[in-house]
């Protein structure tokens, strides 16, 4: 960028979208390039967004979050507007470490004897404020910061888009260098691109505790995220307390200490509603299932070499009664503890070898006539456990393997794509089934390398895929994912953001805000805000600083 350019910049403290997005690193005295932060930019970006170069003030001691009417008041809102003013203006709470530049803007500061103040912003909501969120929950909001008058404002059919519009404003605020508070005149008309924009975080390979879900939950509605897909069990742990059979936490997990009790789900459930989140439970079966065979007695297939059983065990046995008495029994807990009206069933990798070689589990083939075509046995137990499913008034997710396996499933079925490679011909084959679908595919997390590797997710397009109009109606929308085969508390917040927002962006954003090159400065920017509200998000974008350290 040229001199004058940004000279002219710095001296209106000017919302950089506008006049300075194009630029992407600068040169700094001692040779190294470093990306340039945009100061006061929104992420991911609205669907719209106007702003000018005129700025308002805000005052800590004066200015107000409010309900445009009493009765649009209730514990969401309320609580959001607790968090919002410590996320604009500071907080000494040990959660939430940013503390600003000064308590008092510098009296020096000329923009004090020119702006109008900002002394409030009204939130009108049309609906009722309460509830769960859900598939359909509407998220749209605008946004009104006007170049004169004592209000902002903020308008939303829903909750939940009140949230999003909450954070939207609180990210347009930014400190100048006099350490006032201000916010450019703006108007924002914003609506997510897709509905469900999911994280995956997997507690079964390790424990994750309360303060780490809770801390990542917060950062998931900081990027507008509003699915918490919890992979909650395993073959290595089941760490989930279950009041119908107790002693699969008992027997499953690791310790009497790493077990989410009744009371601790809940409470996740809860903090994730508050912040428009949704819960979505995973128990994947029919593999994946070794901790659960601990404590229910001939759940598992046992393997056969020969006439001989090897001492180990392989999927949940399909031939036996008993087996679905007991998910009936499960899953209908399940149903009661999770108010969300989807549950993932898993169905991945699971491998055919044990059936194959399980006498019991041939005869049940025959009488059933099957033959030797197991993925039918697969597609049998499914449409089981669907049914089980349909009779406690749950939708149903699965992973793709199910559907490519060759098992026919309900047609309301969600599938989800994981298997990296050409996820795109894997959409294109779902979604002519007339199945819905969610993607997960390029945006393992967990894979990590050496730079930049954000730019690799932002470029993914979850709609580039050979199909009618109609095929892609059914993207419902995507989830990044980190398996916790090599994370715990100790490393999941900073690996996982803010990689993770890249994808945030692309399933959120209009699918022409696509350029990493733009994206660059807004995501510098994003990264240091998350590191100023006390939140350990890593470098991504190379040798950089940001003004408040971790």
């Amino acid at each position: 960028m040229a001199d004058m350019e940004r000279v002219f910049c710095v001296m209106f403290s000017c919302l950089v979208v506008v006049l300075c997005n194009t630029q992407e690193q600068y040169r700094g005295k001692n040779g190294r390039d470093f990306t340039d932060k945009i100061q006061g930019s929104a992420w991911p970006q609205p669907k719209s967004l106007t702003t000018s170069m005129t700025q308002r003030t805000l005052d800590a001691s004066v200015f107000q979050f409010r309900v445009s009417t009493p009765s649009e008041r209730c514990d969401i809102i309320d609580q959001a507007f607790i968090r919002y003013r410590n996320y604009v203006f500071g907080t000494d709470v040990d959660t939430l470490k940013f503390k600003p530049k000064s308590r008092h803007a510098s009296r020096s500061d000329p923009l004090l004897r020119k702006a109008t103040p900002l002394e409030a912003l009204t939130v009108k909501i049309d609906t009722n404020c309460d509830g769960y969120p859900n598939l359909d929950s509407d998220e749209s909001y605008t946004l009104q910061i006007t170049e004169d008058g004592t209000e902002a404002s903020i308008q939303a059919s829903q909750v939940w888009g009140a949230l999003r519009g909450l954070e939207t404003f609180s990210q347009l605020v930014f400190q100048n260098s006099f350490g006032t508070f201000v916010v450019n005149a703006t108007a924002v008309n914003d609506v997510p691109r897709f509905k469900h924009r999911g994280v995956l975080l997997d507690t079964s390979r390790h424990f994750l505790s309360m303060r780490v879900l809770k801390e990542n939950l917060e950062l998931m509605s900081q990027n507008k995220f509003n699915v918490f897909h919890w992979h909650i069990v395993d073959d290595q742990s089941f760490p989930y307390e279950s009041n119908t059979f107790p002693d699969m936490s008992v027997k499953g997990a690791y310790s009497p200490r790493h077990v989410y009790t009744y009371e601790n789900v809940k409470e996740i459930i809860e903090f994730a509603r508050l912040r428009g989140i949704r819960v979505i439970p995973e128990y994947d079966t029919p593999g994946h299932t070794q901790s659960w065979g601990k404590a229910i007695e001939d759940l598992l297939t046992k393997c056969y070499k020969g006439t001989e059983w090897t001492g180990e065990y392989g999927p949940i046995n399909p031939a036996l009664n008993s087996t679905f008495d007991f998910l009936e029994k499960f899953f209908t807990e399940i149903s009661q503890v999770f108010p969300d009206h989807y549950m993932h069933l898993g169905g991945d990798e699971v491998s055919f070898t044990c059936w194959e070689s399980n006498p019991d589990i041939t005869k049940f083939m025959q009488a059933m006539g099957f033959g030797k075509k197991y993925s039918a046995l697969e597609e049998y137990y499914m449409q089981r456990l669907i049914n089980i499913v349909n009779g406690v008034k749950k939708g149903y997710m699965i992973w793709q393997e199910v559907i490519d396996n060759g098992a026919k499933v309900a047609d309301d079925s969600v599938v989800h794509i994981w298997k990296r490679g050409l996820f795109e011909a894997e959409l294109a084959k779902v979604t002519g089934l007339g199945y819905k679908a969610i993607l997960s595919a390029p945006w393992y997390v967990n894979i990590i390398s050496y730079g930049d590797d954000w730019k690799k997710y932002y470029k993914i397009e979850p709609l580039s895929f050979n199909g009618t109009a109609s095929q892609k109606a059914l993207i419902m929308g995507g989830e990044t994912c980190i398996w916790g085969e090599f994370v715990d508390d100790t490393n999941l917040t900073p690996r996982l953001w803010p990689r993770a927002s890249a994808i945030a962006e692309r399933l959120w954003s209009p699918a022409n805000v696509n350029d990493s090159g733009k994206a660059m400065g807004r995501l510098e920017e994003h990264r240091c805000r998350l590191i100023r509200r006390g939140f350990p998000a890593e470098p991504v974008n190379g040798p950089g600083f940001c003004d408040y350290e971790y």
